[in-house]
């Protein structure tokens, strides 16, 4: 398996254990349920940035390699006014 294949498995390791940390939280699935309770439907999404820095002299960059996961969500006017009430901002580039 190549470095690059490595650290690709590795992400969609803490992807799935991020993902399965969220799914598993009373926290927020009490939260989700009081929003239900209220008459909302809910949408979370997350979006997480993660940087790496390979631990090598070799490597002359101090920057480093950044992995994103973006997912394409449908918003409706509801969730516009929701979000904006909360303060959140939708980019408005995307249809």
């Amino acid at each position: 398996m190549k470095l690059d294949d490595r650290l690709k498995q590795l992400m969609k390791e803490l992807g799935g254990a991020i993902n399965e940390s969220l799914s598993e939280s009373d926290r927020i699935a009490n939260a989700i349920s009081n929003i239900k309770t209220a008459g909302y439907d809910v949408f979370l999404v997350l979006e997480a940035t993660i940087g790496f820095n390979k631990r090598e002299d070799e490597i002359e960059s101090a920057e480093p390699a950044r992995a994103s996961i973006e997912t394409q969500v449908k918003f409706t006017s509801q969730d516009a006014k929701f979000l904006k009430a909360l303060k959140i901002s939708i980019d408005d580039d995307n249809p």
